[in-house]
């Protein structure tokens, strides 16, 4: 607690992104659902956050992974985890980033992501099927859901993005960096972690901030 409490405001260390759905400041959360349990001993996100993060078609951003058909389970599984790190880790600090959008003012750039995270995505997803490769922006949204633009074609993820790097650093903008650093180096955030062996991410980002 008292290396806690020398953590002053303006530390990258522990702290949420001023974003759409984030909490103001992390903190223990009871009954986080599913993958983003790995989160709760200390969170940016509500239960109620964490339960929308495995919906097809969430609130939070009405957003559609089967856009161009049914995405596999074993893929959306490393979506569903994303959007868990994405709202709920407060060891993100170091590579918040401005954003000027209307929805959020923070964002991450840059996350090193560890290569066994951004390869077994890679891995589960090749066979998955989109039509964009920056699924931050250029969508007909006129539904009120994410729809491919018009001339945009549905293929494989191994087409449109040939390589797992490509899919990491891609697909939402740059918000992660490919490395060939591994788990347990204490050098990249993972995505995937045991949490009774505690969250590794926290020494990660002691050691950038």
């Amino acid at each position: 607690a008292a290396a806690a409490a020398t953590v002053t405001q303006d530390s990258p260390l522990n702290v949420c992104m001023d974003a759409k759905h984030h909490k103001t400041e992390p903190g223990p959360e009871g009954q986080l659902y599913g993958q983003c349990v790995l989160w709760k001993e200390n969170a940016c996100c509500t239960a109620n956050t964490s339960m929308e993060a495995h919906q097809d078609q969430s609130y939070l951003y009405n957003f559609n992974w089967d856009h161009c058909g049914a995405m596999p389970e074993k893929c959306k599984r490393h979506f569903i985890q994303d959007t868990c790190l994405y709202e709920c880790s407060p060891n993100l600090g170091p590579w918040i980033d401005q954003a000027d959008t209307s929805w959020r003012k923070e964002r991450i750039r840059d996350v090193p992501l560890c290569q066994e995270d951004c390869e077994q995505w890679w891995e589960d997803c090749q066979d998955a099927v989109t039509c964009k490769v920056n699924w931050h922006k250029g969508w007909n949204w006129t539904t009120g859901t994410n729809q491919c633009p018009k001339g945009a074609m549905c293929q494989k993820f191994k087409f449109v993005f040939p390589t797992a790097a490509a899919l990491c650093e891609q697909i939402w903008s740059g918000s992660y960096r490919y490395t060939s650093l591994h788990r347990g180096s204490g050098r990249c955030i993972q995505m995937w972690f045991d949490p009774a062996q505690g969250n590794p991410n926290v020494a990660v980002a002691q050691y950038y901030a």
